[in-house]
């Protein structure tokens, strides 16, 4: 007797999946229908064959016809879009603090343009006569 027909007499069945094991392939026929490979109709046949099976091999032949997906499916819900959001957030607060590599060039900018735009406003109020005796357009005043 060979050592692996030793083998097969002691597991004749192979060896039993996990919940986790079903619930990996479960994921992948949603997967695939969502990605139109497969129907609603065979997607309820094969998940009732998922969960009523108790050994690997049976699990793999229910999703051996289906591409295994390299990379996990992306992340959804609100938890990568807060990360982002605050990943964001902490590099502007650097830019504008002076301490990123661009920083000084770019906080000297935002310096300049909020120095125009005070000299603008100012302006405009002195030509419209709010700051001066020019002529009043009635801004509270009768």
């Amino acid at each position: 007797m060979t050592e692996d027909e030793a083998r097969t007499e002691q597991v004749p069945e192979g060896i039993r999946c996990s919940d986790a094991e079903r619930e990996t392939a479960a994921t992948a026929l949603h997967a695939a229908v969502g990605e139109g490979r497969l129907s609603l109709a065979e997607v309820e046949e094969r998940t009732a064959t998922i969960y009523a099976a108790r050994f690997r091999h049976e699990l793999d032949a229910v999703v051996a016809d289906l591409p295994r997906s390299a990379a996990p499916p992306p992340a959804s819900g609100w938890r990568p879009v807060l990360t982002l959001a605050a990943h964001q957030l902490a590099t502007d607060f650097t830019t504008l603090t002076g301490r990123g590599a661009v920083a000084g060039a770019r906080r000297r900018a935002y310096v300049i343009a909020a120095t125009v735009l005070v000299f603008v406003a100012m302006l405009l109020l002195a030509v419209h006569g709010i700051a001066d005796d020019g002529p009043h357009h009635g801004f509270g005043h009768d």
